[in-house]
């Protein structure tokens, strides 16, 4: 007899979440990187040019949900790593230490991120996809709700 696959909730979306991202702080952790600056350096990395530091912020915040004051942290603590640089007035972008940083992460997470996606058909992942996303949508729909409501 097998038992029926669990439904998505909470706990397995957390689940699912935290064992993904101990995989990456693994990684990261010989570069002595933090999960929270891979998510801030990435949004630079992927940028068409320098991003402005406000928007920045923002793509962090509204990623993981720290404080603004968290982001800003972060972001100094890349900038003293020499992993960003204020390009003009108040924007960011990625030095090529940064570059190379984040190719690196990227490349040694891809074997990783291709066993564990292993065997689920483009179908499931589509459906998984969807249901996240639509999740994520309602979630920040109550959080901004809160938030007004405190204040």
């Amino acid at each position: 007899m097998t038992s029926a696959a669990p439904l998505v909730d909470p706990r397995t979306i957390a689940l699912a979440h935290y064992a993904a991202r101990a995989v990456l702080e693994r990684v990261l952790a010989p570069y002595g990187t933090t999960f929270l600056q891979n998510v801030t350096l990435r949004l630079v990395a992927v940028a068409d040019g320098p991003v402005e530091r406000a928007a920045l912020i923002d793509g962090v915040t509204d990623a993981v949900k720290v404080d603004a004051a968290d982001a800003h942290e972060t972001i100094e603590e890349l900038i003293a790593a020499g992993l960003l640089v204020v390009a003009e007035g108040s924007r960011m972008d990625i030095t090529d230490a940064g570059r190379e940083l984040y190719a690196k992460a990227a490349t040694e997470t891809a074997p990783l991120t291709a066993r564990i996606y292993a065997g689920i058909s483009e179908e499931d992942r589509a459906v998984t996809g969807r249901v996240l996303s639509l999740i994520t949508e309602r979630a920040n729909a109550e959080l901004a709700a809160l938030e007004a409501r405190q204040g």
